[in-house]
């Protein structure tokens, strides 16, 4: 813990501070990306940002603690949602993005060793897990006003329908090693499209029993 008893890597500073934290942030998944979580190392990462030992250790303290900033930055400064109209075209938009992200050789390489980090280390996989809640909330309200438009029906989950749409294009990064194209998140909207308009995410309380 800090002095002031917030977790390392939690505050948000400014000025030199907030440059230091960019540096280093930007080397820690520079890091993750070429080696993998196993080989994350706190002297190593602060070689890259060329800042001291000190003050990455001071301020982070364990490579668990800096993954869990990085996740926060990462979430913080995602694109907001595009908003088109249409259920297909906002499921669209927000698969594309998904696809881009996932087929990037950095960030893709990065999210497989963060994923892969999360399966064992539970501070890391508490901060995935909240960075994936912080962009389905983002994302929801696009079908929220699905339901509104009458292009869903009443009671549908919309985080389910987000999660959904994500799952296909995860699978194709880390099991299938499937082509991580357009085309592939067209399908993902798709798919997730016609099994929301069919009631394949309706909430247990919105069934007609």
């Amino acid at each position: 813990m800090d002095s002031d008893g917030a977790e390392p890597g939690t505050v948000r500073p400014g000025g030199r501070t907030a440059r230091v934290r960019a540096a280093v942030l930007q080397a820690a998944g520079d890091s993750l990306a070429e080696r993998g979580f196993a080989h994350l190392d706190l002297a190593d990462v602060a070689r890259r940002a060329e800042v001291g030992k000190t003050t990455v250790y001071r301020r982070w303290g364990t490579v668990t603690s800096l993954v869990a900033d990085l996740l926060m930055e990462m979430a913080e400064q995602s694109l907001p949602r595009t908003e088109t109209g249409s259920l297909l075209g906002d499921l669209k938009a927000n698969a594309r993005l998904v696809q881009r992200t996932l087929a990037d050789p950095r960030q893709g390489a990065l999210f497989k060793a963060v994923l892969a980090a999360a399966t064992c280390e539970p501070k890391t996989a508490e901060a995935l897990h909240h960075f994936y809640d912080i962009r389905v909330k983002e994302w929801a309200p696009c079908v929220q006003q699905a339901i509104d438009r009458g292009e869903l029906p009443e009671g549908t989950d919309t985080h389910e329908v987000i999660r959904a749409l994500s799952a296909p294009l995860y699978y194709r990064l880390l099991t299938s090693g499937d082509r991580l194209d357009e085309a592939a998140a067209d399908r993902a909207a798709e798919a997730a499209a016609a099994a929301a308009r069919a009631g394949a995410y309706l909430r247990s309380e919105g069934l007609v029993v």
